[in-house]
């Protein structure tokens, strides 16, 4: 069964430019529980703003953001060129973040309280940021950003992480799998990691119909089980009366 859902397009400054994210929300007038939802590194697209449906249709709020200003990089090198500077920047990530999270605060159905962070690869990466950055999140959910950020920072996330993988990701290899879980548990933040036997980068993404950076593929059998561990996970973080899991 689902529920009504209303949605709408938002848009706000960050990093200089103007966003355009996606707005989901649940049915009725009450505060509820919400998401940040953080694309890929191509950007926002239909995927996401379905999975921000979905989350509404569960009695999420959710704001699927924008990391380019409206575009969506079908071209790997475009994409590269502006996500590696900004993957090498936490301050940067922080600023698209917080721009986000400002908005979603600010929705009147949003409680304040009980905001998570969910986030596929660059989307990912935005939201553990805002985990080192101290900000107080229920919970922050990855996949295909199991990064790493400067020494001592994650001492200040104050939520469980989950994270997946893929154990054939040429992108995040088990080198770096180690490095963020080593982060993570010297830090004493309550932590999992979820390999998904032989899927590589992107393997939540359906296939796209334009070229991609080598190593991404899509895995529909994980595609579903990471999507489940994410609602499970914020089933588990942000529970509450109309939460539907």
């Amino acid at each position: 069964m689902t529920t009504t859902i209303t949605t709408r397009t938002v848009e706000y400054p960050a990093d200089g430019l103007t966003m355009i994210g996606h707005l989901a929300l649940p049915a009725g007038t009450d505060r509820r529980p919400a998401v940040l939802l953080g694309p890929e590194g191509m950007g926002l697209s239909d995927v996401e703003r379905r999975r921000a449906d979905a989350l509404a249709e569960l009695g999420y709020v959710t704001l699927a953001f924008d990391l380019h200003g409206g575009r969506y990089l079908s071209d790997p090198e475009e994409m590269l060129a502006r996500c590696l500077p900004l993957l090498a920047d936490p301050d940067r990530m922080r600023g698209i973040g917080h721009a986000a999270l400002d908005v979603l605060r600010t929705e009147p159905r949003t409680d304040p309280d009980r905001i998570a962070a969910v986030g596929y690869g660059t989307g990912g990466a935005i939201g553990l940021e805002l985990g080192r950055d101290g900000v107080d999140l229920r919970a922050i959910g990855t996949v295909n950003a199991v990064t790493t950020g400067r020494p001592g920072e994650a001492a200040r996330i104050r939520c469980p992480v989950w994270a997946g993988v893929g154990s054939e990701d040429p992108i995040m290899p088990p080198a770096q799998r180690n490095a963020f879980t080593a982060e993570m548990q010297a830090a004493g933040v309550d932590w999992r990691l979820a390999v998904y036997g032989g899927a590589l980068h992107a393997f939540h993404h359906p296939t796209v119909d334009h070229p991609t950076v080598p190593g991404v593929g899509y895995h529909p059998q994980h595609a579903q089980r990471a999507w489940r561990d994410i609602v499970d996970l914020l089933a588990e973080c942000l529970p509450g009366d109309g939460v539907r899991i």
